[in-house]
């Protein structure tokens, strides 16, 4: 019998408890996210028409975030396996308050009023839902087997029909996206993707008739031929796409551009703030912010592929997916590959609920990344 037979694991004493008294960070991930912030204060503030007010409200919520975020840090991965099912509950309950007491701005009630400040409960979401269904999982046999992907799916549903009714069609989106990650990275059978596939293919008719609402079916006919009604719904993806095109290589200078400066560009300093960077930085500004996210997701898949437990593998490939997703999902609807769904582009949009839910996800991630490291010792 070979040595290599015996193979012992040791760990903490109490498998949870974090040693030492450093800050439990993950130094790469946080440089990355600090140059994101930077840069998406720099961007608003000529987004916003130099309006000083919607920076240092930005830079105060990206405060808030950093705070959460090292904080969150410090508590062990297995607090946050042990406590995801609390913190879905809170987060559906809190979508549920939206529908009898949210408030309401253009049309949508995705808000809630809590004197201070509103908060909007949905973002919240895009991470309760992939460390619930993750914390689930984890349980499982791998590949999970029918009834497991079953439950996993009415825990991604119930939240996303609430969402779509405030109405949100893009946080919805992210939200199953986000749980949609999690089943696939656990190992989801082939024949369930294809039947996935074939049955949301099946459902887009009933969609197109019963569920989706006006508005959201002339999102999607705009995109096909925008230049139908050029002074209505198509007015955002023509400016957009011009603003785009304007900028060139290198752009029209900080604060120059004319499409953004001039308010021809609609909700320049949230959902088409990157229309803005490519009218004024080009090409070039566009690549080096893509750059950055390029760097921060492969940071976050890095931390997923040495997470020390099937929870945090999962719920960090889930974070880091989604947060490709965002940024994919923004950029491809602002340029006019996609229908205008209402996403923001992450860390740099003007945005608070936004900004605190990303920085309590990149928190998990830090956790994940700072957990013990379990040591083998060949006999």
């Amino acid at each position: 019998m070979h040595s290599s037979d015996f193979v012992r694991r040791i760990e903490s004493p109490d498998g949870e408890r974090r040693t030492g008294r450093s800050m439990h960070l993950d130094l790469p991930l946080l440089l990355i996210l600090l140059a994101l912030c930077a840069v998406g204060l720099f961007v608003l503030y000529s987004a916003s028409g130099q309006n000083l007010f919607y920076v240092k409200r930005q830079a105060l919520w990206m405060i808030v975030g950093f705070a959460i975020m090292i904080t969150v840090a410090q508590f062990p991965v297995r607090f946050w396996d042990r406590w995801s099912f609390l913190l879905y509950t809170l987060g559906l309950l809190s979508l549920l308050a939206v529908l009898f007491f949210g408030v309401g701005a253009k049309g949508a009630q995705r808000w809630l009023d809590l004197g201070f400040t509103r908060v909007q409960p949905s973002e919240f979401m895009k991470v309760a839902v992939p460390m619930m269904i993750s914390s689930y999982l984890a349980k499982q046999y791998s590949p999970p087997t029918l009834r497991p992907v079953l439950a996993v799916l009415f825990l991604i549903i119930t939240p996303v029909i609430i969402v779509v009714r405030q109405p949100d069609l893009g946080t919805a989106l992210l939200i199953f996206a986000s749980g949609f990650y999690v089943i696939f990275l656990a190992g989801l059978r082939k024949r369930y993707l294809l039947g996935a596939a074939l049955l949301a293919l099946a459902a887009i008719p009933t969609l197109w008739v019963f569920v989706m609402r006006d508005y959201q079916k002339q999102r999607i006919l705009t995109l096909l031929s925008p230049e139908d009604d050029k002074l209505g719904a198509g007015w955002n993806i023509i400016q957009s796409t011009t603003a785009i095109g304007s900028g060139g290589w290198n752009g029209k200078g900080w604060t120059l551009g004319t499409q953004s400066q001039l308010n021809f560009l609609p909700e320049s300093h949230t959902d088409f703030i990157i229309a803005v960077l490519a009218e004024e930085f080009g090409l070039i500004g566009v690549l080096m912010l893509s750059g950055l996210y390029a760097l921060l997701v492969g940071r976050c898949l890095l931390i997923a592929m040495h997470s020390q437990s099937q929870f945090g593998r999962l719920i960090a490939g889930s974070l880091s997916l989604t947060f490709m997703t965002y940024v994919f999902v923004n950029m491809s609807m602002v340029s006019g590959i996609l229908p205008v769904v209402g996403v923001p582009l992450p860390l740099i949009s003007y945005g608070g609920t936004a900004i605190v839910t990303l920085f309590l996800g990149f928190g998990v991630l830090m956790a994940i990344s700072t957990e013990p490291k379990r040591i083998r010792t060949d006999l």
